[in-house]
């Protein structure tokens, strides 16, 4: 099938009556927002090593890391706004199209974007974690500025409350992403490569219980000859947005 009958086949699948969707997205999607990834041409690890995120590393080192953090995270990707494809997103979550949003992303534009329901498969910029008492602090320059950031409260090393190289999936968003997956009947994976663990094991889950995917890619991904139902080959703010206007004909 060519572009436009897979459009209208997608469309046709999200307002299929009754049928429960989420929506699942990578480095992908926030290219167009000036987020570059973090693997291929261009990623963010051609240009760093990315040592500074490894939880060890971090430790033994924490002003060295945090120099690396503020630079990367916090100055590079500060003034960051949310595309026409996470607007879409979160339009469809809107009009119950979607249940969860499963994002691989720590940028937080999908909420910036009005999606209610995401689930941070990898944590958060927009918090801090106190490595001593475990308190969670919002994100401000006053506290990222120190060469050294710590907890206000007990005076301990602070961390961005992402998830670093070999520190484990967060509890909450490991179990709710597969039990979304599970109970799903489609899935729309959107910008990613398919090939991060455990992450990309979700879209595999929903298909094992009987979900339809549509994936949205600039290129084909590990999930396109495996699991893909419905390939949509195109830049994600486009398709998207055109996805969305044939979902909103189909009212």
């Amino acid at each position: 099938m060519d572009f436009s009958e897979n459009i209208a086949s997608a469309a046709a699948l999200i307002r299929a009556k009754g049928a429960r969707g989420m929506a699942f997205t990578g480095a992908g999607i926030s290219v167009e927002s000036g987020i570059p990834p973090f693997r291929g041409p261009g990623g963010l690890w051609h240009k760093y090593d990315p040592e500074f995120i490894e939880l060890n590393y971090f430790y033994a080192h924490p002003e060295r890391s945090w120099a690396q953090i503020r630079e990367v995270f916090y100055d590079n990707w500060g003034g960051a706004v949310p595309n026409g494809a996470h607007k879409a997103v979160a339009q469809l979550e809107q009009e119950g199209c979607f249940h969860t949003v499963v994002t691989q992303n720590i940028d937080c534009l999908h909420q910036r974007a009005g999606s209610k329901h995401v689930l941070e498969f990898h944590g958060t910029l927009d918090k801090l974690l106190c490595t001593e008492c475990g308190r969670r602090f919002g994100t401000t320059r006053k506290l990222i500025e120190p060469e050294r950031p710590s907890c206000p409260e007990c005076g301990g090393l602070l961390k961005p409350d992402f998830v670093f190289f070999s520190e484990g999936i967060p509890d909450d968003a490991f179990e709710g992403s597969f039990a979304a997956a599970s109970g799903c009947d489609y899935v729309i994976v959107i910008g990613t490569t398919g090939e991060v663990m455990p992450a990309c094991e979700v879209p595999r889950e929903a298909k094992r219980h009987g979900a339809k995917i549509i994936e949205v890619n600039l290129q084909e991904s590990a999930y396109t000859n495996s699991v893909t139902d419905i390939f949509l080959r195109g830049r994600a703010v486009e398709v998207m947005e055109t996805l969305l206007r044939k979902v909103q004909a189909c009212d």
